[in-house]
């Protein structure tokens, strides 16, 4: 069960998340998800939008191992070199994301991720 909780005296949540998601179920955690496939290749050298659509690949597998579904991420975890990749990044995510009941989320810009030519990390937290 999940339940999206409104701030009463609080900003209103903007480009698809939530501030507050309540769940009850099985938690499932996926690590970050990075833009490799699954031979452990880059993909998208130097092209955010292939990045940022293989990272959210992995996480729909991921999740799927687990017996779940991007339906039912609750939190999103985002680690972005360039934030003039969010707009790629928002545009893509609103593809696996259902934006009726969007997850919590976080956005971070980092200086770097464990590969220089990874622009894009998410991590996810799913209840089911």
């Amino acid at each position: 069960m999940r339940e999206h909780i409104r701030q009463p005296e609080g900003l209103p949540p903007t480009n698809a998340y939530s501030h507050v998601v309540s769940y009850s179920g099985r938690t499932v955690a996926v690590s970050g998800q990075v833009p490799l496939d699954s031979t452990g290749d880059l993909v998208g050298r130097g092209d955010a939008e292939a990045q940022i659509r293989q990272v959210f690949r992995n996480v729909s597998t991921a999740l799927a191992a687990a017996g779940a579904g991007m339906r039912d991420v609750v939190k999103l975890t985002v680690f972005l070199i360039d934030l003039a990749d969010l707009p790629l990044f928002r545009q893509v995510r609103d593809e696996y994301i259902v934006l009726s009941e969007p997850p919590a989320s976080s956005l971070v810009q980092v200086s770097g991720l464990v590969n220089p030519e990874f622009r894009v990390e998410v991590e996810a937290w799913a209840a089911v």
